[in-house]
């Protein structure tokens, strides 16, 4: 079903980036029915194009009706402009995948006829290597069968969890936002590694194997999070001391905080712009 499928993306920033690569290197999508567009970055097109041997062009000169799925991969704060200039341009039937942030199906449906099929999506940047672990929240028009090719496509990227929208912002906390926490630790760990005479490289390898293989402890073990820990925790061994100086110095605290941060901003750019689609509405009458 997805093999003769066109899809736009609007938007050619480092999400769209992330799943086009997923998407190419699958090979479920030929390269050249991926269309990818921006405003105005001529260069940013060509070097897509280039990198993934995708199909490139500048926004007004793609024929929307034509395409079966168009992915909404602009910045948040340009999606009222971006939704008017598309709304007559797009099928019926067209499916509209949305990777803004903090924006609702039911604001995108809002802003387009009436029946159209919206769906929420929610990757991360790992989807460049086929490894996202991606929500997906339905709008209120979406069709079984639209959800199926919506899951379709997203496994090309990675693990597809289906999630009630009220849910998507604390998603977007852990996953969507989560691989930079872990970036962040794996900074840190490469700095102390250096510090007492690992090179970078070799700390760096290091350090992502560590991640890899605790991950697949939990997703192949039936012990939670918690159990794993204790169990590798011999008491006033080498793990228990660092786990005491995580605790010391507020690390499962920054952790939580990290988290609900991200959440929180993905609830505030939301209603920001339901706040400014209120004003606009206000002065238009």
């Amino acid at each position: 079903m997805l093999y003769k499928k066109t899809i736009a993306f609007l938007g050619a920033g480092s999400m769209a980036e992330a799943m086009i690569s997923g998407i190419v290197h699958s090979e479920k999508v030929p390269p050249k029915q991926v269309i990818v567009t921006n405003r105005n970055n001529v260069q940013r097109l060509k070097e897509m194009e280039k990198k993934y041997g995708v199909s490139v062009a500048q926004r007004e000169t793609v024929g929307l009706k034509e395409i079966d799925i168009v992915i909404l991969a602009m910045k948040p704060k340009d999606i009222d402009q971006a939704l008017l200039s598309i709304k007559n341009d797009i099928h019926p039937n067209t499916l509209i995948l949305s990777v803004l942030a903090g924006i609702t199906t039911s604001y995108i449906e809002q802003h387009l006829h009436p029946g159209q099929q919206v769906i929420r999506v929610m990757p991360n940047t790992s989807s460049m290597i086929g490894e996202s672990a991606t929500a997906i929240s339905s709008g209120t028009n979406t069709s079984f069968e639209q959800v199926k090719l919506a899951i379709e496509l997203l496994q090309t990227i990675g693990e597809v969890f289906v999630i009630n929208e009220e849910k998507m912002d604390i998603f977007t906390g852990i996953a969507g936002s989560g691989p930079a926490y872990f970036y962040y630790l794996m900074e840190h760990m490469e700095k102390v590694g250096a510090e007492n005479g690992l090179d970078p490289e070799t700390s760096r390898q290091i350090i992502a194997q560590t991640i890899v293989g605790a991950a697949k402890m939990i997703q192949e073990q039936d012990e939670t999070p918690k159990v794993l820990r204790e169990n590798v925790t011999s008491p006033n061994g080498t793990t228990a001391a660092g786990l005491k100086a995580l605790d010391l110095n507020g690390g499962g605290i920054a952790i939580s905080e990290a988290v609900k941060s991200a959440s929180a901003r993905s609830k505030e750019i939301s209603a920001q712009l339901q706040g400014e689609a209120a004003v606009k509405k206000i002065k238009a009458i």
